[in-house]
């Protein structure tokens, strides 16, 4: 088990030497939320209510950095690989030998201009597997790729503008050849988006915006059907003129994916300015969840929780 604390990584195992199952497929996590459906659960058992009293610190590995450490660490075959919050190293680390010695450590170049432009910590949420790649956000808007062997930089791609106030702080969902991320900054009134890249080359292939017209949120004739809502430019007439156009609507959070649907979900955050006086409105699509195909991003449906949010009642959202 791992738990993440500020400026260190702290490691908490039986005093039981790893088994052969901690290192099966069973004992893997290739991505945040475990799979697709982000169920978070291992099957793992060797932690029981029986010994978990038991439960030591046996190893410990600081990684010099102060920032929020939210992303938890991948396990890929004999390897672990933990992301830090800003400046967003990577470690991989040996579990076969004794004291899990580093095989490599990854140190992005990235723009401390963001440090100023992250509203809520310069946190990280952390990092994907996937076709021998770990795919992870940089803080000041890019998404790269690293060969999981070497540590070698395989593609860095920007996808956000950290002088429009959009900062990277999710962790990305790998579907097939489609790495999905999302921007934070809806405190900044971005216009929040979801954009699909090319793993094998870091590309974007689409970017899906959460509001404005259907053009630009990608929802197409015949392909998008809303429960509660219907007719065309819902994302763009709910809102007072031009105001979606800095409306927040971030996405800093998690992804997950139906496989049987072909579908990718995600939840938006808070619309902007905070006083929903300024915005009159459902404010579509923010606070909601969206459905998309990670193909080439179109919208299936949307569902909206909150409309109208306002500062004083929900929690700041990065």
């Amino acid at each position: 088990m791992a738990h993440p604390v500020a400026g260190a990584v702290l490691f908490l195992l039986l005093s039981a030497a790893p088994t052969a199952q901690a290192q099966s497929k069973a004992g893997e996590w290739v991505m945040p939320g475990k799979d697709f459906a982000a169920t978070r659960y291992s099957e793992l058992t060797q932690f029981t209510a029986a010994n978990v009293s038991r439960i030591r610190p046996t190893w410990t590995f600081s990684t010099g950095v102060l920032g929020g450490h939210e992303g938890q660490p991948l396990v890929v075959g004999s390897t672990m690989y933990v992301v830090t919050p800003y400046p967003n190293v990577l470690y991989a680390f040996d579990l076969t030998k004794e004291g899990y010695p580093l095989r490599w450590k990854y140190r992005p170049n990235v723009d401390a201009a963001a440090i100023g432009m992250a509203c809520c910590d310069v946190v990280n949420r952390g990092a994907s597997y996937a076709g021998g790649k770990i795919v992870y956000n940089l803080l000041d808007g890019h998404t790269v790729a690293v060969a999981a062997t070497t540590g070698r930089e395989v593609w860095k791609t920007r996808v956000a503008d950290v002088r429009m106030g959009e900062t990277m702080t999710m962790a990305p969902l790998v579907v097939r050849d489609r790495v999905i991320v999302g921007a934070a900054g809806g405190e900044y009134g971005i216009r929040g988006w979801v954009k699909g890249l090319d793993l094998a080359t870091g590309a974007v292939v689409w970017t899906g915006y959460n509001i404005g017209p259907d053009e630009d949120v990608l929802v197409r004739p015949g392909s998008f059907r809303s429960f509660y809502h219907t007719g065309e430019n819902l994302a763009l007439e709910s809102w007072p003129r031009d105001g979606w156009k800095n409306g927040g609507a971030p996405v800093w959070g998690w992804l997950s994916y139906d496989a049987e649907l072909d579908l990718v979900y995600y939840g938006t955050g808070n619309p902007a300015p905070y006083n929903s006086e300024q915005r009159p409105g459902d404010n579509r699509w923010a606070t909601s969840v969206l459905a998309r195909d990670p193909d080439d991003g179109t919208l299936r449906w949307a569902y909206q929780f909150t409309r109208r949010t306002t500062g004083t009642t929900t929690r700041p959202r990065r």
